[in-house]
Formats: C-alpha cells, sequence, structure tokens
C-alpha cells in the first residue's frame, strides 16, 4: 500500500488528475517533452490527503456544514474554514505514510532544498485555473520541515479564498483532493511568467514575457514591476525594462528573504533579448503538446531554463475552427441579436441550420466570417456601411484591423465571397400597407403549416422532417418581399434622420415620427401585458397570490380564488400569443415563457403598481398623436426654407414610408421565435421517448448534444454521457468570458471605440438610438424575472430582446452594454419614445443600482448624477 501514497513525477502523465491534483498532471506531462527541463521530485497523491481526512472524523460534519452555508456568509465560511485547516495540520501523518515520503526524498537528497507545493484536482483545468487558490512554500530543508509544509498544503484546500473560488465556480468542496508536488529547489538568476499568447489583446502569435531577478515570488507577489518582453515570429518586437529595486531569494538553512538589488543592476534587463526569444520557443513547444495556449512559470539557472508550472489561460475566447491557415475576420452574431450569452449546443447548431449566412461557434457564440467581404473594396465599402450604421463599434474594430496592410489581403473584385451583409440592394417597393398583411398572413401561413405536419413526427422521421422544415425556415427568411419591406423602413429612417439634420439641424427626427407606428409586434406584447394587469388589478385575493407565487403550476391554481378564472384567462390568452418568447430566445434551449411563466409575475405586478387602467391604449395613443404632431412641425418648417415644398413632399414621402414599414422590422423574429417553439417542443418530446428508453439521464441532456449528434442518439440508441458532461461543465465555464464584437484567427479581440470628443468629462460614451434627455433612479437587472421597477426608473442591463419589451412600459430610459440603431431594443425604445443610449461599455458595472444618472439619448452618453 505503500507506493499509492508517492509517485514520481516521471511516472505522471495528464490522465492522472485524480491522483496527483491538476499541478502534478501537468507537471508530469511537462517532463516527457522533450527538451523542456522540469524540475525532478515526486508527488504526494490524493490517496494520501484522503488517508488524513479519515484519521479526523470531525472533518466530515464540517464539510457538511460548509456545503450548506450561504455562499455570501463570509464570516460563516471564513470561521469554518479555519477550523478545518487547523483540524487538518494538528492531524498527525501516520507512520507508514510518512515513511514513504521520507524514503522518496532520500532518491533526491534528503538535505537537499524543496519547492513543496499544492495540487489540487480541481486546479489547472482547462475551463478554470484556480490559480494562487491553495499554497506554495520555496527552499523547505530536511524531512521534519518538509512533512510540516505538506500538511499546510492540504490544509489549503480549505483557505477562505479557495472555498469561495470553488463556490464560484460551482465545485462542491467534498469532490475536490488534495494533492503535494515536492520538487527539487531551483535557485535562479531570473524567473518570471510567460504567457504563450498576449493575455491583454488574446492575439495567439504574440508572446509575453514577464521577467525579475532572483525567484519568481517577487513578481507574483507584486513586489517588483517586470521587464516585459513582446515576441512574436521569433523576433522581440516590444520590450518595457522596469527598475527592479527588491527581489526574492533563497536562504541556505531554509526558507526565503526580500534583498535590494544593487542601484547600478536595477535597470538592467533580466533576461537577453536572445534569451527571450528562446523561453518563447520552448514555451511554443509546450502550448503544441498540450494543445491550447499556456500560462508559464519559468526559472533561469546556471543550466538554462527550468519550468516549474504550466496551466491553460483560461481567460482567452476560443478561436472558431477555420480549418486552414489563412488569416481571418470574424463579427459577433450575438451583438445583432442582443444575446451574447453562451448557447448550449442544442441551440446553437439549430441558428447555424436555420440561418442565411454560416456561422462559426467559439465559447457558445456564433461568428460570422467577414474576411472575404473585407478583401474586395466594392463589398467592403458595404459591410463597413451596414454594420456601421447598426453598430459604429463594430465598424471601429473591422477598420482597426484593415489599418494592419498584411492582415486582410486586398483582392481586386468582390471575389467569390458574395454580397455585403444585408444582401444585394432591395429594389423599391410601393407604401403600401396591404404588402405588410400580406407577409404577416404568409408567415402565420406557414407556422400553422408547421405545426400541423409536425405533430405525427418521432424517431429519425422528426429529424428528418426538421431538415425539410428548416429549408422552408429560411425561405421564407428570405423572401424578396419581406427583405423589402424590412429594407424600406430602415432606409426610410436613415434617410429622415440624415436629411432633416441637413436642412432643419435637428438629430434623429425619425425617433419621434416612428412613436405607436402599426403592426409592430414586439411593442405591441408589451402593450398586452398592461391589458393583462387591467384584469387582475381589481381582484385583490389574485394580486395577494400572485406576490408568493414561486411554481410555474400557478394557473390552475388560480380558479380557486375570486376573478381568478378571468386572471387565468387573460395570462393564457397572453402566452398563447406571446409565450414562444423568452430571454435569450434564439437559443432554442431557454425555457419559454409559455414553459416558465413565472417569469412573467414581477412585471404584471409592477403594471398593476404602477399604471392605471386603460394605460395600454393610451401610450399608444399618446405616441400617435406625438408623431402627427412631429409630422405636421417638420413639414410646417421644411416649407418655409428655399425649395421647401419639395423637401416637405419627400419627407411626407419617407414618413408614410417608415411608419407603413418600420413596425414590420420585429415581425421576422416573432416568426423565427415562433417556428422555434414548434422545433422544441417536438424534440423535447423525442428526449422523453428517449429517458424512458434508458438511453438519457434526463430530457435536458440533449441540450448538450448538437443537432446532427441529436439525430444520431435518436438512430442508433447510443450516447456518450461523459460528451454530455464535459459540454455541460464547458458551458458553465463561457459564462466568464465576454465575447468580442471582432474576432481575429490570430485570436485578438477587439471591442471598437468611438473616438469621439463630444462626450463630458466623466461620461460614459454610447450610442444614440432614441432621442431625448432622461434624469432618474438606475436601475441595474441582470435578470428579467429579478426585475423591480417603479415608474420613472432608468433600466441598464447588458442586452435586451424582444422579451424584454414588457418592461419598457414601465420605465423612462434605457442604457445597454451591447445594441446598435436597428437592434431590436432600439426600435422599441423608439417606438416607445424612451431616450435610450445602448453599446455602453461595462455599464452594469459602473453604473451603481440605485444611482441617479441621466441619458443623453439624442447625443449618445451617460452622465452619472453626484
Amino acid at each position: 500500500m505503500i507506493e499509492q501514497y508517492v509517485w514520481d513525477l516521471q511516472e505522471i502523465d495528464e490522465s492522472q488528475v485524480a491522483v496527483v491534483g491538476g499541478k502534478g498532471a501537468h507537471l508530469g506531462e511537462l517532463s516527457r517533452i522533450e527538451g523542456i527541463g522540469v524540475p525532478g521530485g515526486f508527488c504526494v497523491t490524493t490517496d494520501a490527503f484522503r488517508r488524513i481526512v479519515a484519521e479526523a472524523p470531525s472533518l466530515g460534519d464540517r464539510l457538511d456544514q460548509l456545503s450548506r452555508v450561504n455562499p455570501d456568509d463570509r464570516k460563516a465560511i471564513g470561521t469554518l474554514s479555519a477550523q478545518i485547516r487547523q483540524t487538518i495540520e494538528g492531524t498527525a501523518i501516520p507512520g507508514d505514510l510518512a515513511a514513504a515520503i521520507t524514503r522518496a526524498l532520500a532518491r533526491f537528497g534528503e538535505r537537499a532544498a524543496y519547492a513543496v507545493r499544492s495540487s489540487a484536482t480541481a486546479e489547472d483545468l482547462p475551463t478554470a485555473s484556480f490559480a494562487g487558490q491553495q499554497d506554495t512554500y520555496l527552499n523547505v530543508v530536511g524531512p521534519t520541515a518538509i512533512l510540516r509544509h505538506i500538511s499546510r498544503c492540504w490544509a489549503s484546500l480549505f483557505t477562505e479564498r479557495a472555498v469561495t473560488y470553488r463556490r464560484q465556480n460551482g465545485v462542491d468542496h467534498r469532490t475536490v483532493q488534495m494533492a503535494v508536488v515536492v520538487q527539487r529547489m531551483v535557485f535562479p538568476h531570473a524567473a518570471g511568467i510567460l504567457f504563450t499568447a498576449d493575455p491583454v489583446t488574446g492575439n495567439r502569435k504574440v508572446a509575453t514575457v514577464d521577467a525579475g531577478f532572483g525567484l519568481g515570488e517577487a513578481l507574483v507577489s507584486g513586489l517588483v514591476n517586470p521587464d516585459v518582453f513582446q515576441v512574436r515570429g521569433g523576433e522581440v518586437i516590444a520590450r518595457t525594462i522596469a527598475a527592479k529595486q527588491r527581489a526574492v531569494h533563497a536562504l541556505p538553512a531554509g526558507g526565503t528573504r526580500e534583498v535590494v538589488i544593487d542601484s547600478q543592476r536595477q535597470e538592467q534587463p533580466a533576461l537577453t533579448d536572445a534569451q527571450a526569444v528562446e523561453l518563447v520557443q520552448l514555451g511554443r513547444r509546450i502550448e503544441a503538446h498540450f494543445g491550447r495556449p499556456q500560462d508559464i512559470e519559468w526559472c533561469l539557472a546556471d543550466d538554462g531554463f527550468q519550468i516549474v508550472q504550466s496551466r491553460p489561460i483560461t481567460t482567452l475566447f476560443p478561436l472558431p475552427e477555420a480549418g486552414d491557415q489563412e488569416n481571418h475576420v470574424y463579427v459577433s452574431v450575438g451583438h445583432g441579436q442582443m444575446m451574447t450569452d453562451p448557447m448550449k449546443p442544442l441551440g446553437y447548431s439549430m441558428w447555424q441550420l436555420t440561418a442565411m449566412v454560416p456561422m462559426h461557434e467559439a465559447a457558445g457564440r456564433l461568428f460570422v466570417d467577414v474576411t472575404r467581404r473585407l478583401a474586395s473594396p466594392a463589398s467592403r465599402a458595404g459591410l463597413l456601411d451596414v454594420l456601421g450604421r447598426g453598430d459604429p463599434l463594430i465598424r471601429d474594430a473591422l477598420e482597426t484591423v484593415l489599418d494592419r496592410e498584411d492582415f486582410v489581403p486586398s483582392l481586386p473584385d468582390a471575389g467569390p465571397g458574395g454580397p455585403p451583409a444585408g444582401g444585394a440592394p432591395a429594389d423599391p417597393i410601393e407604401t403600401d400597407p396591404a404588402l405588410v398583411t400580406e407577409l404577416i398572413e404568409r408567415s402565420r401561413a406557414s407556422i400553422a403549416a408547421l405545426e400541423r405536419d409536425i405533430r405525427t413526427k418521432t424517431g429519425p422521421a422528426l429529424f428528418d422532417f426538421l431538415l425539410e422544415a428548416f429549408e422552408e425556415h429560411k425561405r421564407v427568411l428570405s423572401d424578396p418581399l419581406s427583405m423589402q419591406a424590412i429594407m424600406a423602413g430602415m432606409e426610410a429612417t436613415w434617410w429622415l434622420n440624415d436629411n432633416l439634420q441637413e436642412w432643419l439641424g435637428e438629430k434623429n427626427a425619425a425617433d419621434t415620427l416612428t412613436l405607436s407606428a402599426p403592426d409592430n409586434v414586439t411593442s405591441e406584447m408589451g402593450l398586452a401585458l398592461l391589458d393583462v394587469a387591467d384584469v387582475i388589478r381589481p381582484q385583490p385575493e389574485v394580486v395577494a397570490f400572485l406576490k408568493d407565487v414561486a411554481d410555474d403550476g400557478f394557473l390552475d391554481e388560480l380558479a380557486k380564488l375570486a376573478g381568478g378564472t378571468e386572471a387565468r384567462d387573460a395570462i393564457e390568452a397572453y402566452l398563447d400569443r406571446y409565450g414562444m418568447r423568452c430571454v435569450g430566445e434564439i437559443d432554442i434551449t431557454r425555457p419559454r415563457w409559455r414553459e416558465r411563466p413565472t417569469t412573467l409575475v414581477p412585471v404584471i405586478l409592477d403594471n398593476v403598481r404602477n399604471f392605471e387602467p386603460g394605460a395600454a391604449a393610451r401610450h399608444f395613443e399618446q405616441g400617435r398623436q406625438k408623431a402627427q404632431q412631429k409630422e405636421q412641425d417638420v413639414l410646417a418648417r421644411l416649407r418655409t426654407l428655399p425649395d421647401g415644398d419639395r423637401k416637405a413632399g419627400e419627407a411626407k414621402r419617407m414618413i408614410d414610408r417608415v411608419r407603413t414599414f418600420i413596425g414590420y422590422r420585429e415581425y421576422p423574429k416573432y416568426g423565427i421565435v415562433s417556428r422555434y417553439f414548434l422545433y422544441k417542443q417536438a424534440l423535447l418530446e423525442e428526449a422523453g421517448r428517449l429517458v424512458r428508453a434508458g438511453v438519457l439521464a434526463e430530457q435536458e441532456d440533449v441540450f448538450y448534444l448538437t443537432f446532427q449528434e441529436f439525430h444520431d442518439v435518436a438512430r442508433s440508441h447510443e450516447v456518450d454521457h461523459r460528451l454530455i458532461q464535459q459540454r455541460k461543465d464547458a458551458f458553465r465555464s463561457y459564462h466568464a468570458l465576454t465575447p468580442p464584437r471582432v474576432l481575429t484567427s490570430d485570436g485578438e479581440a477587439l471591442t471598437g471605440a468611438y473616438r469621439r470628443d463630444d462626450v463630458p468629462a466623466g461620461a460614459l460614451a454610447g450610442l444614440p438610438v432614441s432621442a431625448g434627455t432622461v434624469e432618474g433612479r438606475a436601475r441595474v437587472v441582470l435578470d428579467m424575472a429579478e426585475a423591480d421597477l417603479e415608474a420613472g426608473d432608468i433600466l441598464v442591463t447588458t442586452f435586451t430582446d424582444p422579451s424584454w419589451s414588457p418592461l419598457f412600459v414601465g420605465i423612462k430610459g434605457l442604457v445597454t452594454e451591447v445594441g446598435g440603431l436597428m437592434t431590436h431594443g432600439a426600435v422599441i425604445a423608439r417606438e416607445y419614445g424612451l431616450p435610450a443610449v445602448v453599446g455602453v461599455e461595462q455599464a452594469t458595472r459602473l453604473i451603481r443600482d440605485g444611482q441617479r444618472i441621466r441619458v443623453h439619448g439624442t447625443d449618445g452618453y451617460v452622465e452619472i448624477l453626484p
């Protein structure tokens, strides 16, 4: 039994994380890479840790308490974790275990100096590095001291910061074990950290070396600023040499101390350029072995570089798979769809199958490759214009890439990339409301046929049917008349804004002219929930019941209350029309309102509290009258100008055109999610059959399979349960990654900049999408279901897709981190007359809930008021 407690590093590979922890497995794997120097040593395995836990029965009770404690109760966590550490450190190491460790020391030199380093099983993983969460001890000399520091490493599994970090990453304390790495100490001239990808920009071709004198502890602890070398293509492309006033050195008898660097040496580089390039070459070899960018701790001693740690860089946004070595430029789909959260595999694969252009997945987000369109001057101009009108930050990010002339080669013509984004220019159509009515009827007929035909399909036949349905889905989306109607509304908006600013000096005049435009299914959805509130408001029993609702089966209970039947019927009617919607609705796996109606209850109660009966009709009529008054005002002012009758005539035609078509802009998305809900219901029924057949553990496991993988499971009745678990773990980790607006194949993540000089100092710049200025209380809301809004509040959130529209009727202004001029939140803000600024970077972090802010919806910035 002795051998199970101690393994030499040379015996270990990456598959043995459960035995030697993340750090131990990485070091063992590193020691196998040809040409990579790793200090010799051994690993005290997790079996030893379990042995110690078994020696202290009281630990079980304390771990139970720790798992039940509120994650926000830092005092309780601190107390319990301290008690656990004291128990572990106070438990004597059994004789046979101590003897196994001592024998291992004898092989490497009993009186030599060692580094004693924690290696937890939830450490240095691809999805979470857990860096610095447990302890490392340097220059430990003698068996007694080493045994004592091994106990300290075991105990460090339960430092307060390690416990908190595991809670944040969804890791159960009981599932984590601790191994300990014991390595021969290196006494370096210099040490530091190598990132094989630029940790700031994400560029995979630029490596960054941080270097200082002595042990790396001086850098890690922040004692000194490091020298920084940037290396690309085998040469140093940038260097910053710091004044390194201190270093950490090892003491002969054990331990370390801080020393002052001689003044003449402080500004000398810790590495030569040649050494930095050599180190990066070693790093590239390590990166290639592990298959992803690495964060590497290194030492430089007399015998060259030694690698003492390598872990994946978990903060980098992954790259879409390109299948070639060419340069690529990708634009985020989520920023256009107002949904930047990660999607599950079934969700993104179905969006890919129903999208009009090829899309590429990375970290659960989708991107469009625009490289070929950027390469041709003709298509480039159209692409930049369309994307820039929607989101200037995307245009700026793309122009930043284009400024590097060597990244996107210029083609003589449009090449094989096809027309610019948005398709070829649409032929003009008549300004006829009957066209919109016809388009809506076409969509309804297509959805009704899908609902009728999908009912009888099961098993593999269902998937074959769906593949045909996806073609019909795309046919509806690409209907030329539909595209013409959408473009007519958008182009009329742009025409009015551009020309009325030129002629009258008025910014964003179309915002008022489009108030209460007809046929806008998304704005109607928000107003319809006011009508639901009107039914509920006179029923005190129903209102009281709804305040305590937690179960999605509450609709069945309503009928038992006075007025409950009418309330239930009103909610059911609303769900019949809008129940296919939800936050993040482009991901088919997200729960729809029909599946989780409790989501709507807080909004209904806000409407009951904040509005009087008949608010929906009044709101719509007030908007219509404001638009009519604005039209009369604009036309009257234009007629006073030179050539005024012509200008007024053109403006009148464009006003009629924008009011005819701008509402339809929202309908195709409504049609998409209507179809998606029918797809989902059929797929969940199929998943239920697979659960009953014992193939799947639970229905929602299919969310972690792509559509094709789900199809294969339906045919074979075989599923890879490990793959599903890996996908669940990966999906959880993707939430920590922020998708960039633009991503290059080098890994560079670009967010763009506004480059404006008209924003007051201290104000937050954004994109003006709905005119007006408003001041009020900011309510920072990250989850629609947790919204608690009062009349006059200003909503501050990450993004708003159509499902947020019911909240818009009760607020005074809108600020979002993501959005563009024609995205859904902007369209509905204009429809409701809400001053709105979108694309405000980090708005939900920079604006605190409850602060007073002023939203400048005409000029595009937000002021935080004292």
